[in-house]
């Protein structure tokens, strides 16, 4: 068996788990989901754990076996506890802003950048500068807090744009910093 899909999943007392079919739902404090799983994987629920089987051996089936065993663990975490990603706006005149159900960017362009907020999500702005996105659904958080970096990905020289929080960014010299080669022509 996978390692990773062997492995019971935790479910505290806080979490609803309903299991309908192949469609499993939970119901915490952060919100509440449901999945689906393939007809190649069957879930038990038994007090407070949740265990997956798969039907057979084969690669494609152990692969979903993992995968599927990840995401209901994430589930689980996303209603009980919930997700969160910080974004770092850095630069001059760079900040953004919540107003209502959209996050205005202003990242160095002649205008704001208005981006919707999707539903199940929370976007704060502690600061001018910093962007903090919060949301039960793993891959929503993660996506969004990818799109409001797209607007403005950090430069390599001044390192003016939008990074994840503790992001590492790798600095270049500039054109000044080697000096200048050769002179005239002879």
């Amino acid at each position: 068996m996978s390692r990773i899909g062997r492995a019971p999943i935790v479910i505290p007392n806080q979490v609803k788990v309903v299991q309908q079919g192949a469609t499993i739902a939970f119901e915490g404090p952060k919100g509440k989901s449901s999945v689906t799983l393939p007809s190649t994987l069957s879930a038990a629920v038994s007090e407070n754990r949740l265990q997956l089987q798969r039907a057979n051996d084969l690669k494609p089936v152990k692969a979903l076996h993992g995968l599927y065993r990840a995401l209901l663990a994430n589930w689980v975490h996303g209603v009980t506890e919930g997700f969160r990603k910080d974004l770092e706006v850095v630069g001059v005149g760079y900040r953004a802003e919540v107003k209502g159900k959209q996050l205005n960017l202003y990242a160095g362009f002649s205008h704001p950048v208005p981006l919707p907020i999707p539903e199940g999500l929370t976007v704060e702005t502690p600061k001018p500068t910093s962007i903090v996105v919060k949301g039960s659904d793993k891959q929503q958080v993660g996506q969004f807090a990818a799109n409001i970096r797209q607007v403005a990905p950090p430069e390599p020289y001044k390192g003016k744009g939008i990074k994840y929080a503790g992001e590492v960014i790798r600095r270049k010299a500039g054109k000044a910093a080697t000096g200048a080669k050769g002179g005239k022509a002879a």
